[in-house]
């Protein structure tokens, strides 16, 4: 804490002296009595709305000094009165906009009066000069430092949550369980508007079906984190950025839709007047009974003999799932700023199923045959508080920000098992287990920006993150005598975990040239991880430190093309799943829990990539190779008596060699086609069992999807994927692929809209097999999921409809530090 202390009061004073530095205004005294004006009015180049809120400076040509500043009023308009006669030029900045400068602005005697009636302002991502192409710019946008997947442009999404969004996003992998990996890697961090949240720490894949995709409406994929980025997620960030209206007055759409697999509804509401806003929306979900199956063959060796466990079962599963958001946000001034939000979501659910087994031991001349149902419930509620004060100044890009966010997770889970045997009394079992869990993240941030000129940039700044994790967890069995439930001591504890990390980072964005940038960076990261059980194991505790450089060079090729190479340090840190020691015996069989004293993975990530635009086609590949050690993965190993225990271990080294590509491209201005495919190699070896072992493996995806826009507000598309089986050191998890169609009619002046979406229109259900072997075992398993689904949206938005441009109200924090809940499988640039 004291080198952090340190190290923030450091930053905090550099950054007061630098605020102490006054501007410097020339006077405005002339050899003539005649003055002049420069009046103007900024407009955004393609809406034609009116750019508020700018900075805009006024500079002497002469001496390259700034004289005067101010900001544009709600109608784009800007005035610098009674200057003295002379040659000046305006410089243009605001968030979201390429600077502009205009020169040669000459005032003279007999043209003393300048008026710029409109001064045209592009947006970033429009203009190809700067190398930042946008390929089907209403979809997907191929940045320097990362890919963008505008999510609201795509209708298949409609009636969807997050996790069907993220399926869509190119490099993306979702599973059956929503659980996301990035180029083959689970290790990610997924961020909520440039934020983290707890409610990602137990189980990402429960997490994203709680954020309807009505309330996305981007997805950026982050593969080269700078140094300003938390050291956490060695495969990349995922960042979903939700819709927000900057639109003045009262504004506000609701939202439905009904379907035979889910059903949907949502209300958000706007209010903006001058430099205030209040945000705040609702939203509610539920899905009808959903029918599975499920097939478990295992067999283990004793000698020349073979033991085999086999099930099959059936069940169905149901969710009821809300949220509310409450936002507000204040202009204080042309250059500070307020913004704070409050995010609560919350979902249950329950999942009922009935199991036949058969276990033949021919070593002990055991037969058995049993049944086992289990009725699991559980209920999962987050939220993220967050406020972040920012100051900018007259000087493009220098900014300064000071941030908090509390953070909290709880989880419950209750699962009731009643197993009977026809012929072995020994396996009767009436049981309860519940665990419930508590996550609290505290985070201070403070970051600064400083140019240096227009060809160097600093961005430095101090981080701390304080987590407290509790899992409490119980189990209870059914005494005859008593004729009640009693509690099993033996199988009942409280574990407290503590994780402090410090951080600080500098970071510096070069530009070299007319064709050469460079970004060079070191992040310094102390981390401290602590542990103690209320009952029984001892308590343990760790610390150590980190130093994550990063370095991205890249080179410009013509205008519409650039080259990038990258090498960044990053590590993994195990969230609250990977760590719970909570004992899961829903299958007394097959046994499963977490693991406290996991250390962290440390990733080295080279990076080769290339995009261009060649006659209206956008192309955007690369090659990469990741080594990480102290790899965690899930490992299974089978005991004398034929149980499975399951858990997660630092197996050894992993490494990956990878490429992947993206095309996209627009036909006759109404037909868009995209696709792409992403290949790379698993190579694992590690310890297991007391027995070094080896893997390699290939895995792929594919995505193509295809819009066609027709007239009169009609709009159909298509989207498919496959992906191969996921690797890991002891087998994979199976191929599957899916396919969706979506229709929508837009009218009212495209207020409102009526669509269909058809998931799955060819195959009823999908089958996730999954396959693992040991040296002394086989298993192989697979779930039949009913997929097939029709639903029927209905959206409307009421109040003013036209959009301006406001200041970017997005936190600074990103906590990409934890290895997240769920994520199981194999594993930029700023202008």
């Amino acid at each position: 804490m004291k080198k952090f202390l340190l190290l923030f009061s450091l930053l905090f004073l550099i950054s007061l002296t630098t605020f102490a530095q006054k501007p410097s205004w020339a006077g405005k005294s002339s050899k003539s009595s005649i003055t002049g004006k420069i009046t103007g009015i900024l407009v955004d180049s393609t809406s034609n709305e009116f750019v508020e809120f700018a900075t805009v400076v006024l500079i002497n040509s002469k001496t390259r000094k700034e004289i005067d500043g101010t900001l544009t009023d709600d109608k784009g308009k800007f005035r610098f009165p009674e200057l003295a006669l002379g040659e000046y030029e305006v410089a243009f900045s605001f968030i979201g906009y390429q600077p502009k400068l205009l020169k040669g602005i000459k005032l003279t005697p007999d043209k003393p009066d300048i008026n710029f009636d409109p001064v045209l302002f592009s947006m970033e991502g429009l203009n190809l000069e700067e190398i930042e192409v946008v390929g089907e710019a209403a979809v997907i946008e191929n940045r320097i430092d990362k890919l963008v997947y505008n999510a609201e442009k795509d209708i298949t999404n409609i009636g969807g949550d997050a996790s069907d969004v993220l399926a869509r996003v190119p490099m993306l992998t979702v599973d059956l369980d929503g659980n996301v990996s990035l180029r083959g890697s689970s290790n990610i961090q997924i961020l909520i508007n440039g934020k983290p949240s707890s409610m990602f720490s137990s189980n990402v894949g429960e997490a994203l079906k709680t954020i309807p995709s009505d309330q996305i409406k981007s997805v950026e994929v982050i593969t080269v984190p700078t140094a300003r980025f938390d050291g956490e997620g060695t495969g990349g960030i995922v960042n979903i950025i939700t819709k927000k209206s900057s639109i003045k007055g009262f504004t506000g759409s609701v939202n439905t839709t009904i379907g035979n697999r889910s059903n949907r509804s949502g209300l958000n509401l706007n209010l903006v007047k001058g430099r205030f806003g209040l945000n705040g929306g609702g939203n509610v979900s539920y899905s009808w009974p959903n029918p599975a199956n499920n097939s478990f063959y295992r067999e283990d060796y004793i000698g020349n003999e073979v033991r085999v466990l086999s099930q099959n079962g059936e069940g169905k599963s149901t969710y009821l799932g809300g949220g509310f958001n409450f936002g507000a946000y204040y202009d204080i001034n042309a250059y500070n700023s307020i913004n704070s939000s409050l995010r609560i979501r919350g979902r249950g659910g329950s999942n009922d199923g009935t199991t036949i087994a058969d276990f033949d031991d021919p070593v002990n001349e055991v037969f058995q045959d049993y049944a086992r149902d289990n009725d699991v419930s559980s209920l999962n509620s987050s939220f993220d508080w967050t406020t972040d004060y920012r100051k900018t100044f007259a000087q493009p890009d220098k900014e300064f920000t000071l941030a908090f966010q509390l953070s909290g997770n709880t989880s419950t889970s209750d699962n009731e098992l009643l197993q009977t045997s026809s012929n072995a009394e020994e396996l009767f079992r009436d049981e309860v287990n519940t665990n419930d869990g508590l996550n609290l993240e505290y985070t201070f941030q403070m970051d600064y920006v400083h140019p240096f000129g227009k060809n160097i940039k600093l961005e430095t700044g101090a981080k701390a993150v304080i987590r407290r994790i509790d899992s409490d967890f119980k189990f209870e069995y059914f005494d005859p005598e008593s004729d009640q439930y009693v509690i099993d001591g033996q199988r009942t504890d409280v574990f407290n975990y503590f994780q402090d990390v410090l951080s600080g980072y500098a970071s510096f964005n070069i530009k070299l040239g007319e064709n050469y940038g460079l970004i060079s960076g070191l992040r310094y990261e102390h981390t401290t991880i602590s542990g103690e059980f209320e009952a029984f194991d001892a308590p343990f505790e760790n610390q150590y430190d980190n130093f994550l450089p990063s370095i991205i060079l890249n080179r410009k090729l013509g205008k519409f093309s650039n080259l990038r190479l990258s090498y960044t340090k990053r590590i993994q840190r195990p969230s609250l799943y990977y760590v719970n020691p909570f004992v899961n015996q829903s299958d007394p069989r097959d046994i499963s829990f977490g693991n406290p004293e996991l250390l962290p993975e440390d990733t080295d990530a080279f990076e080769l990539g290339f995009n261009t635009f060649v006659k209206g086609i956008v192309i955007n590949g690369s090659i990469y190779y990741r080594k990480t050690n102290d790899v965690i993965e899930r490992l299974l190993d089978v005991d004398e008596s034929g149980v499975s225990f399951t858990s997660f271990q630092n197996i050894g080294q992993r490494e990956s060699i990878g490429v992947n590509g993206f095309l996209s491209t627009t036909i006759k201005k109404i037909w868009s086609l995209r696709g792409g495919f992403d290949l790379l190699s698993y190579e694992g070896e590690g310890l297991v069992g007391g027995e070094r072992i080896a893997r390699q493996a290939w895995q792929w995806k594919l995505n193509m999807s295809s819009t066609v826009k027709f007239k009169k507000g009609y709009t159909i598309q298509l989207f498919g994927f496959y992906n191969s089986p996921r690797q890991s050191l002891q087998g994979s998890r199976g191929a599957f692929s899916m396919f969706s169609i979506g229709f929508q009619k837009e009218f009212n002046k495209k207020r409102t809209s009526l669509g269909i979406n058809i998931f799955q229109p060819f195959t009823r259900s999908l089958k996730f097999p999954s396959e693992i072997s040991g040296a002394s075992f086989y298993q192989k398993s697979e779930r039949e999921v009913v997929m097939r689904s029709i639903g029927v949206n209905f959206r409307h938005r009421f109040g003013k409809l036209d959009f301006k441009q406001s200041r970017s109200r997005r936190s600074k924090i990103k906590n990409d530090d934890l290895k997240q809940g769920g994520n199981e499988g194999n594993e930029g640039f700023n202008n």
